[in-house]
């Protein structure tokens, strides 16, 4: 039987989503969640095929993957309230959660079925140094110099991102990175206030919380934090908007400015969406 996964997780303790070459002191989100799926004693084991591959630091809001689960002849599926609750009870200790799990299609499958794939990224405005984020927002946004941004210029300079482009110049190079095509289409991009949780606490130091906004079927590898690195020099001042129009036209990773690229920490996989009928179909078959 097939199964959908939600799950989230902190990413700042993991190499990403899955376990780096370049560190493997550091295990990825993926082997403890296959770690964890082996309590409920497959015949096979089981393989987390997860649809948005995340790197170190980066957090996840709500990731997925698909799992297929062969039980012993004669044992029913599992439904997916028991696998939420096994593999839960398997991660107390790890930054990781189950979400939800429902049973799917034989076909579907969590990276190719996806239609979009929705990022945000955290920025707080009034510290000078990254030791002067709040303690409870440290790993979970960025602060860059300066005490405010020029929303207005970024919300100019989003605009270029709109749409298809070729982003050559907003992918990083990596050698165990299968080449992709540098054509995507951006869906949406949005600059707005961010409440944080604990906002009110830290309204007489001045801080300013914003959150950037991405939605595309697919992105290449650290585009956002490139794109968003982009729009904060434009924000602080270091770009023009029409900078960024120059960026996309000239199509080579190279002349992206050095040293703007957002840090890991800020960034949030906030959920990847798929067609309703899929689920509903599932839903319907199996709880």
């Amino acid at each position: 039987m097939r199964y959908l996964v939600l799950f989230q997780y902190r990413g700042t303790r993991y190499s990403g989503v899955v376990q780096t070459v370049a560190d493997q002191r550091l295990l990825g989100v993926q082997n403890y969640l296959e770690q964890a799926a082996q309590s409920l004693k497959p015949l096979v084991p089981i393989k987390f095929c997860i649809s948005s591959r995340t790197d170190a630091g980066v957090h996840a809001l709500c990731n997925s993957a698909h799992v297929d689960i062969q039980r012993k002849a004669g044992k029913p599926p599992f439904p997916g309230s028991v696998l939420v609750s096994s593999l839960n009870r398997c991660l107390k200790s790890e930054e990781i959660r189950i979400l939800s799990a429902c049973q799917v299609p034989d076909d579907f499958h969590a990276r190719f079925s996806a239609l979009s794939r929705t990022y945000i990224y955290r920025l707080v405005m009034g510290c000078s140094y990254n030791f002067q984020i709040p303690v409870f927002e440290r790993d979970l946004c960025w602060a860059p110099r300066g005490d405010h941004l020029n929303v207005p210029a970024m919300q100019e300079a989003v605009q270029f991102l709109l749409g298809t482009h070729d982003f050559s110049t907003f992918r990083s190079i990596c050698a165990d990175t299968p080449y992709k095509s540098p054509i995507k289409t951006l869906i949406h991009a949005d600059i707005r206030p961010f409440s944080s949780f604990l906002s009110y606490h830290y309204i007489h130091r001045q801080l300013q919380f914003w959150e950037l906004e991405f939605r595309s079927q697919s992105f290449l590898y650290k585009q956002v934090r490139r794109m968003v690195g982009a729009l904060v020099a434009v924000g602080i001042g270091k770009l023009k908007p029409y900078h960024i129009k120059e960026l996309l036209e000239v199509r080579d990773s190279l002349a992206y400015p050095q040293n703007t690229i957002a840090p890991a920490a800020g960034l949030f996989l906030k959920s990847v969406e798929y067609d309703d009928a899929d689920l509903q179909a599932a839903s319907a078959a199996g709880e």
